[in-house]
């Protein structure tokens, strides 16, 4: 029978040594729209792709990149659903240590508290593994710091990441271009040029989200001809 008689017991491991909901969860995450993250020596920059199933949905109501605290934010590859719950766990994480400490959470702290939540759903009965990867960036005490939280629960900071279905693709891309001196408008620039290597069709502010937070550290979402016009820049 090999290891399909363990496939659907998230908390049975398989003979190998493996969880294999969780590499399930993972196969959601590689057929998921492509993001990405780039760490700059002066803050960090996060895009993405937002592909809508049909041309008669308000594109207005979509939105691939959520702010969780004014300096953090987030987007992810996989089941939107699944990230809007981890979205709003790590906003009220953030909130709670707001009012009991009188200051933001840092970036790690809440990566970790996030990754904590993701890493619970493998190891309970009755539930399933969030279908989702996240890109998490902020500028707190410590710079700025980007990180990738995986369905296992597993995270890691990086300086530069991908997640997706075009992921090996963009990583290889990015280990080409990443420069530790990037500043961010030349990230915001290689994110880009990165997500337009395996792009179908045409970008424009409509179908890419970018989002960053700089040394002010206020994380905000670019507009939609804010990304135009960088677009025209590395056209």
């Amino acid at each position: 029978m090999g290891e399909s008689q363990y496939s659907f017991s998230l908390t049975t491991f398989s003979p190998s040594g493996k969880l294999v909901q969780i590499e399930y969860a993972l196969q959601a995450v590689n057929s998921g729209a492509t993001s990405l993250g780039i760490k700059a020596s002066n803050g960090v920059v996060l895009a993405t792709e937002k592909k809508l199933p049909s041309i008669l949905v308000d594109d207005s109501t979509v939105r691939k990149i959520s702010l969780v605290t004014p300096s953090i934010g987030m987007t992810y590859a996989g089941m939107g659903p699944d990230s809007r719950v981890l979205v709003r766990k790590a906003r009220k994480c953030g909130q709670v240590y707001y009012r009991q400490y009188a200051e933001q959470i840092s970036v790690a702290q809440l990566v970790r508290e996030t990754a904590t939540v993701m890493q619970e759903f493998t190891q309970s009965g009755g539930v399933r593994p969030f279908g989702v990867s996240l890109m998490m960036a902020g500028y707190d005490e410590n710079g700025p710091q980007l990180y990738q939280v995986d369905p296992s629960g597993s995270y890691f900071a990086w300086k530069a990441s991908a997640i997706g279905k075009n992921m090996v693709n963009a990583k290889a891309f990015l280990e080409k271009r990443y420069n530790e001196e990037m500043e961010l408008e030349d990230a915001i620039h290689t994110a880009l040029l990165t997500l337009k290597e395996g792009f179908e069709g045409e970008m424009s502010g409509d179908n890419v989200e970018v989002g960053i937070v700089g040394q002010d550290g206020v994380f905000r979402v670019l507009g939609a001809e804010e990304v135009d016009d960088y677009l025209k820049e590395v056209a």
